[in-house]
């Protein structure tokens, strides 16, 4: 059953999550923290920050994460397969479908029209990893954090892994 459940938590989210990873880390969430209640929101921040300083898809790297803590090695691979599988399923089937009517205004139109429940779904998301963050660790602190992060992605264009570890190393010296 636990294993049906981790495939469940990670397949939902690949069906749902239009656009990758970023679109599904919300449904991810939803699935381990409120539905299973295997991390909590703290614990779902700290591996989503820590799994982005790593490459590779995020997904999976969350799907491989979570199915080994709650599964061992095969609720990995089950975790890591349901994340991929509907992305697999679908390429494999409509990927001569879409090819045929990409471009077509109606495809067009369809896929302008999930952008915004997309927006929604990661401000959300934003909003809570930034109450969360308020509440450990302060108002001043978070918008230290928040105004360095911005400045070193949008105006020096540093890659957002470095500026991830460079938060861990604040936290870590000044935050101890």
């Amino acid at each position: 059953m636990l294993q049906w459940k981790i495939f469940l938590a990670f397949f939902i989210p690949g069906i749902l999550g239009y656009g990758g990873g970023p679109s599904t880390i919300p449904l991810i969430e939803n699935e381990v923290v409120d539905r299973y209640g295997w991390l909590t929101v703290k614990e779902f921040s700290e591996m989503l920050a820590l799994g982005n300083s790593l490459p590779g898809p995020i997904a999976t790297k969350m799907a491989g994460y979570i199915g080994y803590e709650e599964g061992g090695v095969l609720g990995a691979v089950t975790a890591v397969f349901a994340s991929v599988a509907p992305s697999l399923i679908l390429l494999i089937a409509l990927v001569g479908l879409l090819y045929k009517f990409k471009d077509s205004p109606r495809v067009k139109k369809m896929t302008s029209m999930v952008r915004p429940a997309i927006a929604v779904m990661l401000g959300v998301m934003a909003c809570q990893f930034f109450f969360g963050s308020y509440k450990d660790i302060g108002s001043i602190q978070t918008l230290i954090l928040m105004a360095a992060s911005f400045f070193l992605m949008e105006k020096v264009k540093v890659h957002p892994a470095f500026v991830i570890v460079g938060a861990l190393g604040y936290g870590a010296l000044f935050l101890s």
